[in-house]
C-alpha cells in the first residue's frame, strides 16, 4: 500500500512538473517578437498595416497598425487579431477580403473589435482561414432583404465560380468616429448594417494576388 501511494505521489508530481515546463515554455513564446509573415510549425504571423487610402491625410490615426496570428487545429484555423494606436473605446469591423484596397472584391464579414482606453483592441476567429479559404454561389437566388441603409441589400444574389478571399481588412464601425478621430465622413457598406465608416488597416503589405491566408496550408 506504502509502495503504490508512492507511485502514486511521483506520478502526480510529474504531471504537474510537465505543466509547470509547458507553461514556461507558452509564456516564452508569447513574449517573442515575431517577424511579418513568419511561419512557426502550425502558426502564421503577420502585420495589419495602414491603409494606404488613408495616406493623404498624415494626422488621421498615424501610428494605427495589427498583427495577426493563425493557428491551424486541423478542421479550422484560430485567428488572433491584435490592433493598437486607434481611437480609444471605438468599435471597428473586420473582414475578409479578395483584394486589400478599394474595390476589395468579394468580402466576408467576420466580427467585430473593440479598442480600450489606450486605442488597443482584440479580436479572436474560428473558422477556415487557409489556403482553401474562398466563396463560391453556383446559381443567382432570391435572397432576404433585411437593411435599407446607404447601401441596402440587393436581390437575387450574384452567380459566381470559386473565388479566393486571402487578405484582411479592418473598418470603423461608424463614419461618426471616423469624422472625430480627423477622417473622411466616408459611409462603406462594411458592417453589419452596410453603413460603416473607412477602412483603417488592410494586408497590402501583401501583393493583391497572393494575400497572407494563401500561405496557411
Amino acid at each position: 500500500m506504502q509502495m503504490k501511494a508512492t507511485t502514486n505521489l511521483l506520478n502526480l508530481f510529474a504531471k504537474i512538473k510537465t505543466a509547470g515546463l509547458a507553461a514556461l515554455a507558452f509564456a516564452a513564446v508569447a513574449s517573442t517578437p515575431a517577424l511579418a509573415g513568419d511561419q512557426d510549425g502550425d502558426e502564421f504571423k503577420f502585420d495589419l498595416v495602414r491603409s494606404p487610402a488613408l495616406n493623404a491625410l498624415p494626422n488621421f490615426v498615424p501610428n494605427a497598425h495589427g498583427r495577426v496570428e493563425i493557428e491551424s487545429v486541423g478542421p479550422v484555423e484560430i485567428m488572433d487579431v491584435k490592433v493598437e494606436g486607434l481611437p480609444p473605446n471605438t468599435d471597428f469591423d473586420f473582414f475578409v477580403i479578395q483584394i486589400p484596397n478599394a474595390g476589395f472584391g468579394l468580402s466576408w464579414y467576420q466580427g467585430d473589435i473593440e479598442t480600450n482606453r489606450h486605442g488597443v483592441g482584440h479580436g479572436r476567429f474560428i473558422g477556415r482561414f487557409n489556403i482553401e479559404t474562398f466563396i463560391v454561389s453556383p446559381a443567382s437566388e432570391p435572397s432576404p432583404i433585411v437593411f435599407n441603409n446607404a447601401f441596402p441589400d440587393v436581390s437575387p444574389g450574384p452567380k459566381t465560380g470559386p473565388i479566393h478571399t486571402y487578405h484582411l481588412g479592418l473598418w470603423f464601425n461608424s463614419p461618426q468616429d471616423a469624422q472625430q478621430a480627423g477622417g473622411p465622413p466616408s459611409v462603406t457598406p462594411f458592417n453589419g448594417e452596410h453603413n460603416a465608416g473607412v477602412q483603417v488597416l488592410n494586408t497590402s503589405n501583401f501583393p493583391d494576388l497572393a494575400g497572407p491566408l494563401i500561405n496557411v496550408k
